[in-house]
């Protein structure tokens, strides 16, 4: 519960900042303990052929995960405050890492609070979910093989990046965040059939350069933000814009009919529904 609240307060506090709303919320001045960096590792199922759960736990810090291990899961995590102590649990097919509890009286004060995970996964079949609160994350996802990736995070300034094929067909990628500044790029290499993003306030990114390996669906909800479309010319794709939103801008390639608009192409298809209450909309190649 304590691992919980402290993403909660600190999403509660940059929202009420970006509000310009001033309230008087207990603070916490914390002496951090020497720093420690401990060693991750999660073997391998016995089986190749076997679709790991893998489910990632972290509060607030640095959160880095990429391919090149020759387990399921390598690498470490480095900290300064002891409850941030990492819990690793493996039971059969199912694997988790979740970050230690902390307990808290208020609001931490972070300057001098070190949480640094950085993460290899291997390349067995791996369904993964991440939760998250108020971080930094590095996801480089290229070459590993999702069958299925959900991430949920709190206030975040996250990348996320697909530079070559995912190997396995994913079912679904859903990714849910707060007020945050997100980019999610070649999102044509992911090897997705649905795609689900939905979001608070603030400036997102998604890319769909790459190779389309199937038709995918793409479903985006999000408040007042400035969202970016990136999608190749020549890739066929049906985009409807639902809400109050009328300030779209858009490449001359692009067919309008109402609220639906349209690419030609050649290829695997993208459909593409987009709801958006105010904000910002551009699409571009």
């Amino acid at each position: 519960m304590a691992r919980k609240l402290l993403p909660a307060i600190l999403v509660l506090s940059l929202a009420l900042m970006a509000c310009g709303i001033n309230i008087n919320l207990p603070t916490v001045n914390i002496t951090p303990g020497p720093t420690v960096t401990d060693e991750i590792n999660v073997p391998l199922p016995s089986s190749p052929e076997t679709v790991t759960n893998l489910s990632l736990a972290f509060g607030a810090g640095t959160l880095k995960v990429h391919p090149g291990s020759s387990v399921l899961v390598s690498g470490t995590a480095t900290y300064n405050i002891s409850d941030f102590k990492p819990t690793i649990t493996v039971n059969g097919s199912t694997a988790s890492i979740e970050q230690g509890n902390w307990k808290l009286n208020g609001i931490p004060n972070m300057a001098n609070i070190k949480n640094d995970w950085d993460l290899s996964l291997g390349n067995a079949p791996i369904a993964l979910t991440i939760q998250a609160g108020a971080y930094h994350a590095e996801y480089q996802f290229g070459g590993l093989s999702l069958t299925s990736l959900s991430v949920k995070d709190g206030a975040a300034q996250s990348k996320l990046d697909f530079d070559s094929p995912n190997a396995s067909s994913m079912s679904l990628l859903h990714y849910e965040t707060g007020a945050s500044d997100v980019s999610l790029t070649n999102l044509g290499n992911a090897n997705f059939s649905n795609l689900q993003f939905s979001s608070g306030a603030g400036n997102y990114t998604l890319d769909f350069s790459g190779t389309l390996l199937q038709d995918g669906t793409v479903t985006i909800q999000t408040g007042i933000s400035n969202m970016n479309l990136v999608i190749p010319t020549g890739v066929p794709v049906t985009l409807t814009v639902e809400g109050g939103l009328n300030n779209i801008t858009h490449d001359s390639n692009w067919t309008k009919n109402g609220n639906v608009y349209t690419q030609g192409g050649t290829g695997h298809t993208l459909n593409i529904i987009i709801t958006i209450g105010a904000g910002n909309l551009n699409i571009t190649h």
